[in-house]
């Protein structure tokens, strides 16, 4: 009941106010995702560990989503205790995170063939990943009226 009036909630998509929100929010997700992701990534490359390319690619989004909600809750607790900071950084931007993730792991397999950085694919990597949980993170702003930070 809940979801089906969520989904015809009429939402204004120009607002550059909640955009603004969002792209912020979104912001602070993809610095915590990237650290974990691309330092994962870098970890196996510089190292030389032999590690599967999915085997990688798997522990760099892990990471990047563990990276994303120590940062995050680091952020909100400057504004709430630190169990309630952990509980809104893992529920409000997961479903964000993992969008992230897979959008910047996708191009770096499509670009590279995966688990390898070069100069030029991080940023594509993080456009990617700046994009894919965007629409989301306004829609969380505008429809629910919450956002991360």
């Amino acid at each position: 009941m809940i979801a089906s009036k969520l989904v015809n909630i009429s939402i204004n998509w120009k607002c550059k106010r909640t955009w603004k929100i969002a792209s912020f929010n979104t912001s602070w997700c993809l610095v915590g995702c990237s650290i974990g992701d691309l330092g994962t990534i870098a970890y196996f490359q510089f190292t030389g560990i032999a590690w599967p390319v999915w085997a990688i690619m798997t522990l760099a989004i892990f990471n990047g989503i563990i990276t994303s909600i120590v940062l995050e809750t680091l952020i909100l607790v400057k504004q709430m205790p630190i169990k309630l900071a952990i509980k809104t950084a893992i529920g409000m931007s997961l479903i964000s995170m993992i969008a992230m993730e897979s959008a910047m792991n996708i191009t770096d397999f499509i670009l590279t063939g995966g688990a390898i950085l070069k100069w030029w694919v991080i940023p594509i990597m993080l456009a990617a990943g700046f994009i894919a949980p965007l629409p989301y993170n306004y829609w969380r702003v505008k429809a629910l009226g919450k956002a991360c930070h």
